[in-house]
């Protein structure tokens, strides 16, 4: 199972990797420097999207450099390992328990599904500034970033 889980990310990363911008670094593509460990997922149901921006323009036209999707019966322990270019990023997560590749929202605009930002616990009703979650790829050693879900 864990080799099932390895060869899905990367192939994963590998098909996004081509909406990445070329920044000369000298981590290998295939190397995983980064640890992503959801915190707080409240059901075993439906799959776990993150989508990776690398400035405040991608994040709010909702153009992110990455997209993942994972199916959280996959899972181990809540979390995956990914390989980035060196570079500044900033990780947004949608817990999509009914799998329909976006977030539900009720009568009043709150979100129904889960959601997170990368190291970066979100209290507010409306969307954060890139720069409250944005992180530093600087060199070959691992990055651990913590997403913890808010369901409202």
């Amino acid at each position: 199972m864990k080799l099932l889980i390895n060869v899905l990310i990367f192939s994963l990363c590998g098909i996004g990797s081509l909406f990445i911008d070329d920044i000369p670094n000298n981590v290998n593509v295939n190397d995983n420097n980064v640890k992503v460990v959801f915190e707080g997922v409240r059901s075993a149901k439906g799959k776990i999207v993150l989508a990776m921006f690398k400035d405040q323009e991608g994040f709010k036209t909702r153009n992110p450099v990455k997209r993942i999707e994972l199916n959280k019966d996959e899972l181990e322990r809540n979390e995956i390992m990914l390989s980035l270019d060196m570079g500044i990023y900033g990780i947004s997560v949608l817990d999509d328990e009914n799998n329909n590749n976006k977030m539900d929202y009720n009568l009043f605009g709150m979100p129904k599904e889960g959601f997170g930002f990368s190291n970066y616990n979100h209290k507010g009703l409306s969307k954060p500034h890139f720069d409250k979650f944005k992180f530093e790829i600087k060199n070959a050693s691992v990055e651990l970033i913590e997403i913890r879900l808010r369901y409202i």
